[in-house]
């Protein structure tokens, strides 16, 4: 670890990356993971991996994972930092811009703005997606549940929730 103060490398580490988190916490996994595990060595990629999942799971917004990953580095006051770290800038941001784009105007920027960012967001997730399913999936088993689970939740109807129960009782029979 850095001889820097830990509280500070949350705030400035997830205040710069809370602008970049285009479609929310989610989107800024992989970043996340990168400065977490290669950069600071926060945590090890299982850590980030179980504090994902546990934040996952937990009810209330995605962004719990920046509340885990503060709590590790330096326990409540690091949970606190982080996510506010995380939060308010990106709301703040959030805030002025509704105020600016309210206004009537005949510009056809916000509309491309709002298109561009779809595609942005989208590219962002899956990379989300493929850096935990590279943290995880140790083995051949595990990687094709984890295509299996992609692609039976990309084509039907089914509840994530129960993919996600599956799944979990395939590693607790320690299959996975």
């Amino acid at each position: 670890m850095s001889s820097e103060n830990p509280i500070w490398a949350l705030i400035s580490t997830f205040g710069l990356m809370s602008l970049f988190a285009v479609g929310g916490a989610a989107a800024a996994v992989p970043e996340m993971h990168r400065v977490a595990v290669d950069v600071h060595h926060w945590m090890t990629d299982k850590q980030f991996a179980d504090a994902y999942a546990i934040a996952q799971l937990s009810p209330g917004p995605n962004v719990l994972i920046v509340t885990l990953i503060g709590y590790a580095v330096a326990g409540v006051p690091g949970a606190l930092a982080a996510t506010l770290a995380m939060c308010l800038p990106t709301a703040l941001l959030a805030y002025y811009v509704s105020r600016l784009l309210s206004r009537p105007s005949q510009s056809h920027w916000p509309a491309l703005i709002q298109t561009a960012l779809v595609p942005l967001s989208i590219g962002l997730m899956a990379a989300s997606a493929l850096i935990l399913a590279q943290s995880t999936d140790r083995t051949f088993v595990a990687l094709l549940l984890t295509a299996a689970v992609a692609v039976v939740a990309s084509i039907t109807r089914i509840n994530p929730l129960w993919l996600l129960l599956a799944g979990g009782l395939l590693g607790f029979a320690g299959i996975v």
